[in-house]
């Protein structure tokens, strides 16, 4: 009969046009929440990395309200509080630092270091006239002069997202079993998978945020302490750069202290030079080979490439909070392929636990998942 032929056409209309909400909805969802994606972030990441002592803090006070803001207000005043110290230490260093390089460029005597090569004075006088590098660092310490007053003016936004981040901590802790349930009964995987596949995420939030910005954090600290005590310029500012530059894979801080070695050395600094390189060589870089297995382990299996890529891509879509959104996505996406070719091979009762690397490196970072 005509009647029951269109049912199932009704049917699948109304299925399309649920789906079809359902997109939109989300599409929305997204925008609204796009704004607040930095502060979201970040309260993600402090409540994985804080979980463990905010569950002890609230089996001995048995009260979750109390449990999260005592939690919430640690974080804060430990977080808060270098940050400040920070943000106004780079702003001068950073101008003095450039405008001491503009100083060092312009009474730099390069026919001295060439005079007796002709074919390298031809090239230094060439790259020079192509270059301009006291120019070029003039017109940087310009910009970082521009930057610094819009980085005032930008205070206010930066914290009302401070502020964000930690109210949105403080339900993320209190409320992180009910959310758990919501996103396993809204999730299409099955309880295992999705337990895994919120077990990958945190894997790398603690990955990225414990092994590499701390390991980070010390081989900048150790370089800056270094370049002080060699009396070199600006030594906050070059260790926030080395620092930066050692969370990036295959970056590191060599990048720094390698040009700076080389310098104390052209300027017959011969001691300073050796010292810095040993310390450099043996010290910072020994850290990270010393301090990221214990901290990481085989917890951040993703190659040297994936996680540059996920990393440095990662900055460049979202900005800061990139570092670690970048690598999560990756993760998750491998965890979510990963569950698709046990479902295509038709094993729902595989199992799900990755094999973890017994030996992890600052080449390789971790083996990858297959």
């Amino acid at each position: 009969m005509p009647g029951l032929k269109q049912m199932p056409d009704m049917r699948q209309m109304r299925l399309l046009g649920i789906v079809a909400a359902t997109v939109i909805g989300l599409y929305v969802c997204y925008l609204l929440a796009l704004p607040f994606l930095p502060a979201l972030t970040w309260a993600l990441v402090l409540a994985i990395v804080l979980y463990p002592a905010h569950r002890r803090v609230e089996e001995r006070l048995k009260n979750q309200n109390l449990a999260a803001l005592i939690s919430v207000s640690v974080a804060a005043i430990a977080v808060g509080l270098p940050l400040i110290f920070v943000a106004q230490q780079l702003v001068g260093e950073a101008v003095n630092g450039a405008t001491y390089m503009e100083e060092v460029i312009r009474g730099w005597n390069t026919d001295a270091f060439v005079s007796g090569y002709p074919r390298l004075s031809a090239v230094a006088q060439w790259i020079e006239n192509q270059i301009d590098p006291a120019g070029t660092v003039a017109a940087f310490v310009q910009w970082l002069t521009a930057q610094s007053t819009s980085l005032l003016r930008g205070s206010i936004n930066q914290a009302v997202m401070f502020v964000l981040t930690f109210y949105l901590l403080f339900y993320f802790l209190r409320d992180r079993e009910s959310a758990l349930r919501g996103i396993e009964r809204l999730s299409p995987l099955r309880t295992a998978e999705t337990a895994y596949m919120l077990s990958r995420l945190a894997e790398t939030v603690h990955a990225i945020l414990i092994g590499t910005v701390l390991v980070a954090a010390v081989q900048g600290t150790l370089g800056g302490l270094m370049f002080w005590w060699l009396g070199l310029p600006t030594p906050v500012f070059w260790g926030l750069a080395m620092g930066l530059l050692a969370i990036v894979p295959v970056l590191g801080a060599f990048l720094i202290w390698v040009p700076a070695a080389i310098y104390l050395a052209l300027e017959g600094a011969w001691a300073s030079a050796a010292i810095l390189t040993v310390w450099g060589g043996g010290v910072v870089a020994g850290i990270d080979n010393l301090l990221y297995p214990m901290l990481v382990g085989s917890r951040l299996r993703l190659h040297t490439v994936v996680a540059f890529i996920g990393a440095v891509g990662g900055i460049v879509l979202f900005g800061a909070s990139g570092l670690v959104l970048g690598p999560a996505v990756i993760a998750v996406t491998v965890s979510l392929v990963d569950i698709l070719k046990k479902r295509l091979k038709d094993q729902p009762g595989a199992e799900l636990t990755p094999k973890r690397d017994t030996k992890p490196s600052r080449q390789s970072r971790a083996a990858p998942s297959e």
